[in-house]
């Protein structure tokens, strides 16, 4: 980039569009032509009989139901791993007594894959969807309760201190410092989350389902509908994106008053405070913290 000049407002979406449109090229050109060297593309369809299939699959009521069991099962999972990841993590990280308890049951479950609980999900649940939306929850629920646990244990202690020196009690602390100033690595884990939760639905779909993206997709591999399975593969991926930006877009704005360099604030440590993170914590010690104090102690000196 030349000094002085602005960029062009549209020169990272033209970035991203013509990597993608690369992409898809070298694929038709690799399936067209049949290519087999190392790895072998004579099997592969064409982006355009892909795309072909794509459509005709669109205008079938069977997709949009594997579509819609397929996110319910995601929405149900996740949503659940969200709300206990988060009470599991903080906890652990606020009390050593919690921490003593679940700690180290936490630390041996944590490196089974989710995917191999699945003998667990059958014998432990009457139906497969419940064991589904089990193997869901299980896969986002580790890396929400670890990031949550680091996040909270990294937090400064001078806004508890501030909070509890004007008279804070433990929830007024825990709801107007822990759980906002950890909301930045909260929202880590659950975009973690969200990705390994698409990877174990899918996986267990192909295993125990009977609709689903992943159970259409592998059904089609069976009888040898390779255009099919490439349009899964698309499905999964799309409604992937779909949901970790939607995870972002929440995040964003849960955390739209914290420091920011990208909104002209100063990061820690040294900087100064934003005034909507400063009134926020002047709000949860009573009106008792004032903001331009709590800024002064932050401005370098």
């Amino acid at each position: 980039m030349f000094p002085g000049r602005r960029p062009w407002p549209g020169a990272r979406h033209a970035r991203r569009t013509a990597a993608v449109l690369a992409a898809l090229a070298v694929w038709q050109l690799l399936a067209q032509f049949r290519v087999d060297l190392w790895l072998r593309f004579s099997q592969f369809p064409t982006v355009i009989e892909t795309a072909r299939e794509f459509g005709r699959r669109l205008g079938t009521a069977t997709y949009w139901q594997d579509v819609s069991d397929s996110l319910t099962r995601i929405v149900a999972g996740f949503a659940l791993a969200a709300v206990l990841g988060v009470a599991v993590g903080t906890a652990i990280a606020r009390s050593s007594v919690a921490s003593d308890l679940l700690g180290p049951l936490l630390e041996v479950l944590r490196p089974i894959p989710a995917i191999a609980l699945v003998p667990v999900a059958i014998l432990l649940f009457p139906s497969n969807e419940q064991g589904i939306v089990f193997i869901t929850f299980a896969a986002a629920f580790f890396p929400v309760t670890v990031s949550t646990r680091h996040a909270v244990r990294a937090l400064t202690p001078v806004w508890e201190e501030a909070v509890r020196t004007m008279g804070g009690g433990r929830w007024r602390v825990l709801w107007s410092v822990v759980l906002p100033g950890a909301l930045p690595g909260i929202l880590g884990g659950l975009s973690v989350g969200i990705g390994v939760s698409w990877i174990c639905v899918i996986s267990a779909e192909m295993i125990s389902g009977e609709y689903g993206v992943g159970y259409r997709t592998w059904q089609d591999y069976t009888i040898v509908d390779y255009p099919g399975v490439f349009v899964g593969m698309a499905t999964i991926g799309l409604l992937g994106r779909l949901t970790s930006t939607a995870v972002e877009l929440l995040g964003r704005r849960l955390t739209r008053w914290l420091p920011r360099t990208a909104s002209g604030t100063v990061t820690y440590p040294g900087g100064r405070l934003h005034r909507r993170a400063a009134g926020r914590v002047r709000a949860g010690a009573g009106g008792a913290v004032d903001a331009a104090t709590l800024r002064r102690e932050r401005e370098p000196s």
